[in-house]
């Protein structure tokens, strides 16, 4: 995945911190940040398992509380289970989650038992909800701050349709709203007088991809394969609900109003997080199935419903195993590289993308961007890449290579390094964090297919795989 291995790095940094084997570029740096759900639960059981075990444990503890919360929103509601573990299935492997957004996975199922707990105690009387509501926004908070508002818009929804069902007084339903906000709001202003934030600055609005992301979020390698696969489901769904099979309840109406307003209206970068329009997506996608109900009227339509919603799982499910099994050999390699690396070095990465064309251009070669950053582990060295930003991880590079901090996260093109070098870049450039990365670092990773040394006479090839080549840097440009 491709933010996968950058989070494993940061797990190896924490579990390693205060030991022998800390990474000498690196320091602790907590503080109250809405997203340290692996942050938290992770080093701790890599003192005990190792870092890579505790890491996927987490991952697969995410994908388990992803179904459960389903099944559990779907049985409250309804008082039984029905639709939601296949909608589960379906979108477990839905396009932020192959990306490696694994916090935001994990408290996204969070926020499933929560929305269900809630639900459950929605008619008893106010200090139960309130303590109920009160304690798991203080695990969402922690865990994932998106999370936590897709959990409390999810219940404002709800609300709403409650009171507008009931009829309610307005100082009535006003008065569960505002019980509803009090612990968040609580804690951001705990928050702010604690010096912690969430993310960074860096928020924007645009509409383009918004009309596309529906038919590419089912499945993050292979837009072909999902947008079949959300073109079926559409219509099987379309096909349904014309022949009054499936129903919506009156409450998941407006809980799926709320969510395409949110849609429509959450920027595609918020605090600094990239794609945060699309995560509302998947969330909608595991959350509405509890409000729905359907009635195939013979066996023949149960088999064909059940023949779609396996066909598509089965189909997300070989990509994306064709897709982790291609790179075993891959991450072998790099690790196995990562021994002719002198220890303490600084470590660049490059891509070989040329011209205007992006380095990458199948998603399926995305779990490379980040696999050199598990040189911090194996080799203590510093890659400016790491997920180290304010607000948002508990690590940060240490005072004397802080300027290194590439700001946009990626690889940087092999087109700039060569300007650079070249002498081509001039004082009004804005690339000061690499302006001397001839003499800033020791080592370069390449990644790309078919890579050919870019500047033989600055950087000597090492090791090369089938998606890397190693360079070392010869500090004379």
């Amino acid at each position: 995945m491709v933010d996968y291995l950058n989070h494993l790095a940061r797990m190896y940094l924490l579990s390693q911190m205060g030991t022998a084997n800390a990474n000498p570029y690196y320091q602790a740096a907590w503080a109250f940040y809405p997203n340290l759900a692996m942050d938290l639960v992770v080093p701790p059981m890599a003192r005990l398992i190792g870092a890579e075990n505790a890491t996927r444990l987490f991952l697969l503890f995410g994908q388990l509380l992803i179904i459960g919360g389903a099944l559990a929103l779907e049985w409250v509601v309804k008082r039984r289970v029905h639709l939601a573990g296949f909608a589960a299935l379906l979108f477990l492997y839905c396009l932020p989650f192959t990306w490696g957004f694994v916090n935001f996975e994990c408290a996204l199922g969070i926020a499933l038992w929560g929305i269900a707990a809630y639900l459950f105690a929605a008619e008893q009387p106010t200090p139960v909800r309130f303590a109920v509501n009160t304690a798991f926004v203080v695990v969402l908070f922690a865990a994932h701050f998106f999370s936590l508002g897709i959990y409390g818009a999810t219940l404002g929804f709800y609300e709403l349709w409650r009171a507008f069902d009931r009829k309610l007084p307005y100082r009535d339903a006003a008065l569960r709203l505002v019980t509803l906000a009090i612990p968040a709001v609580a804690l951001l202003v705990v928050m702010r007088l604690t010096a912690g934030s969430v993310g960074s600055e860096g928020t924007f609005w645009y509409f383009d991809y918004k009309l596309l992301w529906p038919f590419f979020i089912m499945n993050g390698y292979s837009m072909a394969v999902s947008g079949a696969s959300a073109l079926v489901l559409m219509a099987a769904l379309y096909v349904a609900a014309r022949c009054g099979m499936l129903k919506l309840q009156p409450a998941g109406i407006w809980v799926a109003t709320g969510f395409a307003l949110l849609y429509l209206a959450i920027p595609p970068r918020l605090f600094g997080t990239a794609f945060a329009d699309i995560r509302v997506l998947p969330a909608a996608a595991l959350i509405l199935p509890a409000f729905c109900s359907l009635s195939l009227p013979s066996r023949r339509w149960t088999m064909a419903a059940l023949a779609i919603v396996g066909g598509i799982t089965l189909a997300n499910l070989a990509v994306v195993l064709v897709v982790w099994l291609s790179y075993r050999g891959d991450y072998s390699a790099f690790i196995r590289s990562f021994q002719k690396i002198d220890r303490g070095s600084k470590i660049l990465i490059g891509t070989s993308g040329e011209g205007d064309d992006p380095p990458f251009k199948d998603l399926t070669q995305y779990p490379m961007y980040y696999a050199p950053t598990l040189a911090v582990h194996y080799a203590n060295a510093f890659v400016p890449n790491v997920f180290a930003e304010a607000g948002k991880q508990p690590v940060q590079a240490r005072t004397e290579v802080r300027r290194l901090a590439i700001p946009y996260g990626g690889p940087v093109p092999i087109r700039l390094l060569s300007a650079i070098a070249a002498g081509q870049m001039t004082a009004s450039d804005d690339a000061a964090f690499i302006r001397t990365w001839y003499r800033d670092y020791n080592y370069l990773y390449l990644l790309g297919t078919g890579v050919a040394n870019p500047l033989p006479d600055m950087l000597k090839e090492l090791d090369r795989s089938e998606r890397f080549v190693l360079y070392k840097i010869r500090r004379t440009p």
